[in-house]
């Protein structure tokens, strides 16, 4: 089946599912399979479920009609949702990086969202799956959308933008994450600069962060860019205060002047500046940034600040890597609190480098006094330190349980696989 007919049956069913358990009456159920699972043998329980078609790569019924075979469902799946992305002329904006690029989508999606209809990335759906059913999801009254990019080896974004076409692109920064994917962090800065070399090809516009040097020579030949940054930007702000919230000065920008976020962490500053920029760039209203970002609360343990009895705690348990990590402890170090817990899970997909930037976490937390330090699974368990430390998540929820802290503050993060959440649950 062409791509074209393909298109005009989504137009007509233009709800698009690959899991039968959130399949909605009428829906298109796209049959993916990967080494563990094989949609096409849900598909007839898909029909029966009410889907109007199952699109499979494996016969199953040849007889019925609402079987639809192509030759591979995944790229019939990345296809038809470029051809979606082709029958719009409205900007849309690619953003990816390795630490806050998610903050950073939300962020700008609510600063766009008071002035535009904006269709953005749920959650974090930003791989190769996720982001075609972005795109699919994008209806024909959007006036912006913004895809998130995330990528653990290279050439995936240079994969993502053939169907993505974005004409705007942000790389938020280049840090060690995915280091056993991408080879090394001159690996990841190639991966990620993969989205630039799409919008230098393209005659696209960037956002760009002027106080990183590295993101200044990746983007060499990119014509149009527009700057924020500390300084030398065409929209400046500065740092007013990081605890307990996040306080940015706009000093590029009388009108917006502060902003009191309710972000952790001072290294969120050039997440809000990148929302102020992209805001202005599309003619948002000054006072409408302000306010949609001082609105904006995080959430899905990214930077949440949680108060449990006389506790304060900073659940930051989506992601880990050793850049995030170390800004992460960094700015803890910084708070001013008589009691500070640290429970730290360990670093996930860092290959050869992963003894070594565990062991580096480890000398950081040791420049600090902590009332206690606790790590949790990784290679935190193969390194040698004087820190209390368990296999899981669990054990340390049990050791949580037991303590009886009070007026104590808790830095909580790791990588995703590590569920640090669950100490709280």
């Amino acid at each position: 089946m062409h791509i074209e007919e393909l298109y005009r049956i989504f137009l007509a069913h233009p709800s698009v599912q690959t899991d039968t358990r959130k399949l909605k009456e009428g829906d298109l159920f796209f049959a993916l399979k990967g080494d563990n699972f094989n949609g096409n043998l849900f598909a007839k329980q898909a029909l029966e479920k009410g889907a109007a078609y199952a699109i499979i790569d494996e016969p199953i019924d040849p007889a019925d009609s609402r079987m639809i075979v192509v030759d591979d469902v995944l790229t019939t799946l990345q296809q038809l949702a470029k051809h979606h992305r082709q029958q719009f002329n409205i900007p849309f904006l690619a953003i990816t990086g390795s630490n806050g690029k998610t903050t950073t989508k939300e962020l700008i999606h609510a600063v766009l969202s008071t002035t535009f209809k904006t269709y953005t990335t749920e959650g974090n759906l930003n791989n190769h799956i996720g982001i075609p059913l972005t795109l699919l999801k994008v209806k024909q009254d959007a006036q912006m959308a913004i895809v998130e990019m995330g990528a653990n080896h290279q050439k995936e974004i240079e994969g993502y933008c053939k169907y993505a076409l974005p004409n705007y692109g942000l790389i938020n920064n280049v840090g060690k994450a995915h280091l056993e994917g991408f080879g090394g962090i001159e690996g990841v800065k190639k991966g990620k600069g993969e989205l630039y070399d799409f919008i230098r090809a393209s005659g696209g516009t960037i956002f760009i962060n002027t106080d990183f040097d590295y993101l200044e020579e990746m983007s060499a030949g990119i014509l149009n860019k527009i700057t924020y940054g500390t300084q030398h930007a065409a929209v400046t702000g500065v740092l007013i205060k990081s605890e307990p919230f996040l306080e940015v000065e706009l000093t590029s920008e009388p009108e917006i002047g502060i902003i009191k976020t309710h972000l952790v962490g001072d290294y969120n500053l050039p997440n809000v500046l990148a929302a102020v920029c992209v805001g202005l760039h599309f003619g948002v209203d000054p006072k409408s940034i302000k306010t949609a970002i001082e609105q904006y609360q995080p959430t899905n343990s990214r930077s949440q600040l949680l108060e449990k009895d006389t506790n304060k705690i900073i659940l930051d348990a989506y992601n880990a890597n050793p850049s995030s990590m170390k800004l992460a402890i960094e700015n803890f170090a910084k708070l001013q609190a008589d009691k500070k817990v640290l429970m730290l899970g360990g670093m996930a997909e860092m290959g050869e480098a992963s003894l070594a930037e565990h062991q580096a976490i480890v000398d950081l937390i040791g420049q600090t006094n902590w009332t206690n330090v606790v790590l949790v699974g990784g290679d935190f368990g193969k390194i040698n330190h004087p820190y209390i430390y368990f296999n899981s998540s669990l054990e340390a929820k049990e050791w949580f349980k037991n303590q009886s802290f009070s007026n104590t503050h808790l830095l909580i993060k790791g990588s995703r696989s590590m569920k640090m959440e669950e100490i709280l649950n």
